[in-house]
């Protein structure tokens, strides 16, 4: 793939949402190549870091509250999370409660696979974001939290 260069800035590389897209892509794409030999794509990676941090927390998430921290639409979040299940990281669990409603948790192996995920993601960032980390995470939280929630329709 041709990457944009800056050197005749003008059109799309102006725009700060162009070069967030860029940068989004590349850190997609080297996370992918760093996740591959675990067999872990980004979004199952996300999924199974997510149900980390709950159950770290002291919770004992639901795959809708995963779906809602993720940032990820019901349909997708529960076919990752079939395919998290056939892998042997997570189980699922009807809620004592509510039938309806599914426990998730990480296995022992779901444990050592995100602790591993999260080292190799963890690199990624510092290669990528070097020393600017701690000042692009407030400005990348800020646009983040802009994204129009799914269930709302956009005007």
């Amino acid at each position: 793939m041709h990457s944009p260069t800056r050197g005749s800035e003008a059109g799309p590389l102006l725009s700060p949402g162009f070069w967030l897209l860029q940068a989004a892509l590349a850190w997609r794409a080297e996370l992918d190549a760093r996740l591959g030999p675990l067999r872990l794509t980004p979004t199952q990676f996300t999924m199974l870091a997510t149900i980390g941090w709950l159950e770290h927390r002291g919770d004992k998430p639901t795959q809708q509250a995963v779906a809602d921290h993720a940032g990820a639409d019901r349909m997708m979040t529960s076919k990752v999370v079939r395919t998290l299940e056939g892998q042997g990281f997570i189980t699922r669990n009807p809620d004592d409660s509510d039938a309806r409603v599914m426990r998730l948790h990480l296995t022992q192996s779901g444990r050592e696979v995100t602790r591993q995920a999260t080292e190799l993601a963890r690199d990624v960032d510092a290669h990528l974001f070097g020393g600017d980390a701690s000042r692009m995470r407030p400005v990348l939280r800020r646009i983040a939290e802009h994204r129009t929630p799914r269930h709302e329709a956009r005007p």
